[in-house]
């Protein structure tokens, strides 16, 4: 079995690796490429791995739609999923679409995509498929083994590589600006925050920054709880809930960026408790163009279609 994949956006970072990881399997076939600005070059001017004989496309929403695909991954801005899904829709209802926006990660229509927490049954299957933000997914793995003994509201600071801002030109990926500095950005209300909060099922307040790497972050979330907590009891809830889990890694040392970036997973750890064992922290390093968009996309992927999930990925 292959799967028959359209990649919308494939010329952006995470396009790029979603290319390269989709080359790596014999399962999975990537037949159309979508980008304006490459269209009518060879998708191997971007990524040397992918078939020789495939070119950029500048494909509508109904090129997507009546290309009789098996699957549709959506890796666009933010707001610009909806006319291709519409299309799909209406043309090829059957057709699995995984979405990297923020688009349906609020929708009860579908899945939301983090197989580590949220369990596999539910992706089997889905026709439509929500992948999580890049912090979402660091922070949300903090935070899952400990909901159940939390009180109040988990604080995320989050700090990642300028690659999380996008191709388009901003103050958030100007190396310049970003040069021995440390950026602050949409303090309170960030997409992140509301995507953890409501996926978890506790309250989030979340703090982003951006720094002078590449790729890479790090969440660093504390938590008060409800009744003191030794550092042991923190590292069992942990090893149980991703003990079994390939692509998360625990330990004992802080992540740091360099733990995460180029890594198909994520690291937890740093697990700290105050005095008093009412206060803890975690830490999760992944890699925002991997973990969080495209090793995920995969995932998810192989999972909805019945493929082997950790094809390419450990």
């Amino acid at each position: 079995m292959s799967v028959t994949i359209g990649l919308v956006g494939a010329r952006g970072h995470t396009g790029r690796h979603l290319l390269r990881l989709l080359a790596g399997r014999n399962d999975m076939r990537v037949v159309c490429a979508g980008s304006r600005e490459f269209a009518g070059q060879a998708v191997t001017t971007l990524a040397p791995e992918a078939d020789p004989d495939l070119i950029f496309e500048a494909l509508t929403p109904e090129d997507v739609a009546g290309r009789g695909l098996d699957a549709v991954i959506l890796a666009l801005p933010n707001g610009a999923a909806a006319p291709y899904v519409a299309a799909i829709d209406a043309a090829s209802p059957g057709t699995v679409i995984v979405d990297l926006s923020a688009d349906y990660r609020f929708d009860e229509n579908w899945v939301y995509g983090l197989p580590e927490i949220y369990g596999r049954d539910r992706i089997r299957g889905a026709t439509r498929i929500a992948n999580p933000g890049c912090y979402a997914t660091a922070g949300q793995l903090a935070i899952a083994p400990l909901r159940d003994v939390m009180a109040g509201t988990a604080h995320v600071f989050g700090v990642s590589g300028y690659s999380g801002a996008g191709t388009t030109p901003s103050r958030k990926n100007d190396t310049e600006a970003l040069q021995d500095n440390l950026m602050p950005y949409a303090l309170t209300g960030h997409l992140h925050e509301g995507e953890m909060a409501r996926h978890t099922g506790v309250p989030v307040a979340f703090t982003p920054h951006v720094a002078e790497f590449f790729q890479g972050l790090t969440a660093t979330v504390q938590f008060e709880f409800a009744a003191p907590l030794l550092v042991e009891d923190i590292r069992v809830r942990y090893e149980t809930a991703f003990g079994g889990e390939p692509l998360i890694r625990l330990i004992d040392a802080i992540p740091e960026i360099r733990d995460g970036a180029h890594f198909n997973g994520a690291v937890l750890g740093g697990f700290a408790v105050s005095k008093d064992g009412m206060r803890g922290v975690t830490v999760c390093a992944l890699d925002n163009l991997l973990k969080g968009a495209a090793v995920q996309a995969v995932q998810n992927l192989a999972i909805a279609t019945g493929l082997p999930e950790f094809d390419g990925l450990i």
